[in-house]
């Protein structure tokens, strides 16, 4: 690769492929990774078609132990140089945890903090040493909450790359290096329907933004050097709310929001 290199996870859909977009209309070679092949080929050769792009596609399950060390392995085959790594994968359920199926949970902490964590630790050196690059970490509305009942994993995950972002950009200060994390509150993606998110009050109640205009807001958010972007002026009310609330209080709230309901 020549240009200057994006690593995006979870490219097949939603806001990963918005993102992607964004990157290729800005005149970056990607690397996509996803379980799908077929939609990362057609989003290649629509990249392709429309700005001259050059995709390469790396096919993994990424929500297994190790994964991160994998996928780094494959990515750094193809170029050492990658100037932006964006840990857009993730997934979410919405059951009552005593309920949950252990091999969901699994899969869940695998992709959302493991898999998201080394691969930062992989990329970082070179980037540091370069004296330049961004890590994008899509986080989520959630991780500002106490605690999500109805989605406890899930909202526990999402604070942790919250904490995590915010913790690597404070040690990278002065580095050239910029952390954002793009928290995102309801969004109109695949990820709502397979969580089961849409069957929650929370869903019901809130309008979803679309998959397009959460990532342009990540995307320039990036670009500016920000810590934290929360797209959507209700949602950023939402995000501070919680220093204003007893944690009792919030707790409550959520459980109704997250009840699911036919």
């Amino acid at each position: 690769m020549t240009k200057k290199a994006a690593v995006i996870t979870g490219a097949s859909s939603g806001i990963g492929m918005e993102l992607a977009r964004l990157f290729a209309a800005d005149g970056y070679d990607l690397i996509v990774t996803a379980r799908r092949t077929e939609l990362l080929q057609k989003l290649s050769d629509e990249l392709a078609k429309a700005h001259g792009t050059k995709v390469s596609i790396i096919q993994m399950d990424i929500a297994q132990p190790y994964a991160g060390e994998a996928l780094w392995k494959a990515v750094s085959d193809i170029t050492p140089n990658v100037e932006v790594l964006v840990n857009n994968a993730g997934v979410g359920d919405a059951s009552e945890f005593s309920t949950e199926s252990p091999d969901v949970i699994e899969r869940m902490i695998h992709l959302n903090i493991s898999t998201l964590t080394s691969l930062t630790r992989y990329a970082l050196p070179q980037m540091v040493l370069r004296g330049s690059g961004n890590i994008l970490n899509v986080a989520s509305l959630a991780g500002y909450q106490p605690g999500g009942p109805g989605m406890a994993v899930y909202y526990a995950t999402k604070a942790y790359v919250l904490s995590f972002s915010r913790a690597i950009r404070c040690e990278l200060k002065s580095s050239g290096v910029s952390v954002t994390a793009l928290c995102p509150g309801a969004t109109a993606t695949e990820f709502e329907q397979t969580a089961g998110a849409q069957k929650t009050l929370l869903f019901r109640w809130s309008k979803p933004m679309d998959a397009k205009t959460v990532a342009l807001a990540g995307y320039r958010g990036m670009q500016r050097g920000c810590g934290e972007v929360v797209p959507g002026w209700m949602n950023k009310f939402l995000a501070v709310s919680p220093r204003f609330s007893a944690t009792s209080m919030a707790l409550a709230i959520n459980k109704r929001l997250l009840a699911r309901h036919r």
